[in-house]
């Protein structure tokens, strides 16, 4: 009942007029400009939260477009280092090239992440479907082989790869792996991914489980309770949570800018009242700030990807009291 609820709100809502779309969106979405992030950052500071920052687009059709995206991102790092924010990067690897021309694309990656940790800032690759599932994580490994370190990658847990992977990442990166690890929004086929609410949430509790055990640093990013409640729980088994240093033996350093070897990590607009909950608790909690003028095919995209937002949607629209961004 709830999931043909959310379809129909879905599909209610991608026929409205792009200003309704707007006006839904504005909580999920700083604006169509790097001030608009800019902004949004200063305001959630003040709540101790930091950030990871997305300029909206993904996948491109010509080199020229990838262009764009890398000298935004550079005005990205200017501003955090002029706004003194706490902040890093998350870039989509096809906005560079990477489904165009690999070698291109590669090089647009590698010549931003260079930029970056010119600056001590890490650079985080989002996953986007399972077409570039095996290059974004070969983009990372390449990376660190060339000292770049200031790079991870996310995983989703309703993949069945993903254990592998993670278990794979290990034996290459050792405690340098630094994962964000979700449920995953890409509605992915069934032959390789589980679809089911309790598979799913199964499947990111032992990934979770396998990357703390491996010494990596773990960014968990849900507003799922099940979820979220879980990490809480595994956090402590392994002696780890806030104001206490990484007692994994297998783990590396603090990385600039982290947590003891975990933070929390959420949407912009979504569940607020959990995220301040957390901050308060003192865990270190990091909010996915998206701006862009591509903000219109964003939200409509995740919407038609996901309809389970639907609800989130809907529950906003009707109850906005109940989930202060």
């Amino acid at each position: 009942m709830v999931g043909l609820f959310s379809k129909t709100v879905v599909a209610a809502t991608v026929r409205m007029p792009k200003w309704f779309v707007g006006w839904v969106s504005r909580r999920y979405v700083a604006g169509p400009a790097l001030e608009d992030a800019v902004k949004v950052m200063k305001r959630l500071s003040e709540e101790g939260a930091c950030f990871t920052v997305d300029v909206l687009g993904e996948e491109i059709t010509n080199l020229d477009q990838a262009h764009f995206f890398f000298e935004e991102y550079v005005r990205v790092l200017d501003a955090i280092r002029t706004h003194n924010l706490d902040a890093n990067l998350s870039i989509k690897p096809t906005a560079f090239g990477l489904l165009i021309d690999r070698k291109k694309g590669m090089e647009n990656i590698e010549k931003l992440v260079k930029l970056a940790h010119d600056q001590s800032m890490f650079v985080r690759l989002d996953m986007e479907d399972h077409r570039v599932t095996s290059d974004t994580i070969q983009v990372v490994l390449d990376l660190h082989k060339k000292g770049l370190t200031n790079v991870g990658t996310v995983l989703q847990g309703r993949l069945f790869r993903t254990l592998d992977d993670i278990n794979a990442l290990e034996v290459e990166l050792g405690p340098a792996a630094d994962y964000r690890i979700c449920k995953g929004i890409y509605l992915e086929p069934e032959d390789i991914a589980y679809t089911g609410y309790q598979d799913i949430v199964d499947s990111t509790n032992a990934c979770i489980d396998r990357m703390l055990l491996a010494g990596s640093y773990c960014s968990i990013a849900s507003h799922d309770l099940p979820v979220v409640d879980y990490a809480l729980e595994a956090l402590t088994s392994h002696g780890m949570g806030p104001g206490l240093p990484d007692p994994r033996p297998n783990a590396g350093p603090q990385r600039d800018a982290k947590g003891p070897g975990y933070e929390f990590q959420m949407l912009l607009g979504v569940r607020g009242p959990l995220r301040r909950k957390l901050a308060k608790d003192g865990h270190r909690t990091r909010v996915y700030i998206p701006y862009g003028e591509k903000w219109y095919e964003y939200s409509i995209r995740r919407l038609k990807e996901n309809p389970t937002v639907g609800a989130q949607v809907a529950k906003a629209f009707l109850m906005p009291w109940t989930n202060r961004p």
